[in-house]
């Protein structure tokens, strides 16, 4: 599952932007009629009127799909978020599982005064839950400085290619385009093994598409189709292109 597709609805944006022109373009209209109507008398009353109810209709239509893009994204996030979490449960149960060997064959008790084998690294899903929290629940800075922080304090952590991945989605939340690209190529350069890459590439991609630049964007997308063909975000990445045709 991927949330680089989430936080761009193409489609939705699309109908919005096109209703808001056609507003603005009835809104002029209406500002014609009501100068006419000045000067011809009452005549023009019922089609400003009509008019007038016809934007409450455009005004409702965009209202409407504003809402299904913001519960689509919380759905999409909570999902993700979710998915995330169990991954590294996961990952987890492995790690200990690995470790218990070798703890098996040294047939020593642990002495009371030694700190004990993980201690530290419990502070690790702790904090990057933490920040995961605070990104669940739309505090995209709040999740920015904790994911930052985290990275500071565990540069070498597993977790540390998702710390990235979500510091870059916070910021194309906020609209921050160019900082959310220089997150999620950080990711892509320093973890190229990483299985977040593709859904990193995809948000990189939407960004493109957020700054106006269209040719970047199919640029990037036809490499996640290219290098990426059996992840979710390569079929994103095929339906966002033949949208785009």
């Amino acid at each position: 599952m991927s949330t680089a597709g989430l936080f761009s609805d193409d489609e939705a944006h699309q109908k919005i932007t096109v209703l808001q022109q056609q507003i603005q373009g009835m809104e002029e209209r209406v500002v014609q009629m009501e100068n006419t109507a000045r000067s011809q008398g009452v005549g023009m009353l019922s089609q400003l009127d009509a008019l007038k109810a016809e934007l409450a209709t455009l005004r409702g239509q965009i209202e409407v799909h504003a809402h299904d893009i913001e519960t689509t994204q919380k759905r999409q996030r909570d999902l993700y978020v979710d998915l995330d979490s169990r991954l590294r449960k996961l990952e987890n149960v492995g790690g200990v599982a690995a470790d218990t060997p070798g703890q098996a064959d040294s047939g020593k008790p642990a002495s009371s005064d030694q700190t004990p084998v993980g201690a530290v690294v419990t502070d690790e899903p702790k904090a990057y839950d933490a920040a995961l929290g605070l990104f669940k629940a739309g505090n995209y800075q709040g999740a920015i400085d904790g994911f930052q922080s985290f990275v500071s304090a565990h540069p070498n952590s597993q977790l540390a290619p998702s710390a990235y991945y979500w510091i870059g989605n916070s910021y194309f939340n906020l609209r921050d385009y160019k900082n959310a690209i220089t997150n999620q190529q950080k990711l892509v350069s320093q973890y190229p093994s990483s299985p977040k890459v593709p859904d990193a590439l995809l948000n990189i991609a939407s960004c493109q598409q957020g700054l106006g630049d269209a040719a970047a964007a199919r640029k990037t997308l036809g490499n996640i189709v290219a290098k990426y063909p059996l992840s979710n975000a390569a079929e994103l990445a095929k339906k966002r292109l033949a949208s785009t045709k």
